[in-house]
């Protein structure tokens, strides 16, 4: 399996999370699992994270190039009956130089997208891979994790009955519906996931004033890290909310949770998902999500049922939905009903059995 980044990584997200709880599962079945992975300051260059052998090689902004060295020195001669290509960004193109059936798993691709994250050079590169994809990959099979990321492709030029759709799904053991003593005393709204310029994270920061002006006790946690902090911790001093605003860093899983449970609401403003595997977290833990109208989100959301979806996503509209759901009692109560019903549809353990299915499949018709 290669990946950009593997579940230790400190900048690990949603997709990473998936890939691990899935192929975690299939290593305890007794396949033979190996990941290649970008490596980070101060990690091992090979370790075994849960049943899965993990090698790191190179750094986030070259591992593409490492990828066809380190497949062609180390792994080539390996008995790798199968080689799952995260297409994440910037593809691997693996289908060019690896002599193994592919099976090419998709959360979503960034086109348009990028240029509001990167600079031009950058942007245009990542747009340009991406336009790779479909002559590349035109003999493979696809895993999406949403319908909105199986109609990205068939938009694309992927035949329609070579895309399988396997759900991203959530760990019930750990995230539980919250009782009273877990929940926030005080109006809690929590943003969950990488800080970066797509995930428009300032929308969210200039819709705080107008939420605090009709919730005066409402308090935010930006849980996770990313290269946009720094910005955004800027933006909250000028917007006089610093106070208001916590900033948590990466954190375990575990305390993933308890941000979590302790929300009153979660919002996800992001302009693009795959899925949304942090809106169903919430939803097991029994927090109702206010997010953007976008593919994956509403996928992931059920609108007036487990959260509300936004369009078009505003400071203005989204404050406007922030504040019902922290004011209407009622309507926090009705809407984390469903999302506790709609989180327990998706297991980990369910998508272990749809990826392992797939992947005989792609080898028997390689075969």
């Amino acid at each position: 399996m290669v990946n950009w980044r593997d579940i230790r990584n400190p900048e690990a997200g949603g997709a990473e999370v998936h890939l691990h709880e899935i192929f975690r599962r299939l290593a305890a079945r007794g396949h033979e699992v190996t990941v290649l992975a970008s490596a980070w300051p101060g990690a091992p260059a090979e370790e075994v994270v849960d049943g899965l052998r993990t090698l790191r090689r190179g750094r986030k902004h070259d591992f593409n190039f490492h990828v066809p060295t380190v497949w062609r020195r180390e792994l080539r001669h390996e008995p790798f009956d199968v080689v799952v290509d995260d297409i994440n960004k910037i593809p691997f193109l693996t289908p060019r130089y690896v002599n193994r059936p592919v099976l090419a798993q998709t959360h979503h691709f960034f086109r348009q997208t990028i240029f509001r994250e990167a600079s031009l050079p950058a942007a245009l590169y990542v747009y340009l891979s991406e336009c790779l994809v479909p002559l590349v990959y035109r003999r493979c099979r696809f895993a999406a994790v949403s319908p909105s990321s199986r109609e990205e492709l068939v938009r694309w030029g992927v035949p329609a009955e070579r895309i399988d759709v396997i759900y991203n799904a959530v760990n019930h053991d750990l995230y539980r519906p919250a009782g009273p003593a877990e929940r926030s005393p005080e109006p809690l709204i929590v943003y969950l996931g990488r800080l970066k310029r797509y995930k428009r994270i300032d929308l969210f920061l200039r819709a705080i004033p107008l939420v605090a002006a009709r919730v005066p006790a409402v308090r935010v946690r930006l849980v996770g890290s990313g290269d946009d902090r720094p910005a955004l911790e800027r933006l909250a001093r000028r917007l006089g909310i610093s106070e208001r605003v916590a900033f948590t860093g990466f954190v375990s899983e575990e305390e993933k949770m308890r941000h979590l449970q302790a929300a009153w609401v979660v919002a996800n403003p992001s302009s693009k998902e795959g899925w949304g595997v942090t809106v169903i977290e919430a939803n097991a833990c029994g927090t109702p999500v206010v997010a953007a109208r976008v593919p994956g989100l509403q996928d992931a959301v059920r609108a007036g049922e487990t959260g509300l979806l936004l369009s078009p996503l505003t400071p203005e509209t989204l404050a406007s939905a922030l504040t019902a759901v922290l004011e209407i009692e009622e309507l926090r109560a009705r809407l984390a009903a469903g999302a506790v019903a709609w989180a327990r549809q998706f297991t980990w353990d369910r998508a272990a059995e749809q990826t392992e299915e797939l992947l005989r499949r792609v080898i028997a018709e390689a075969s």
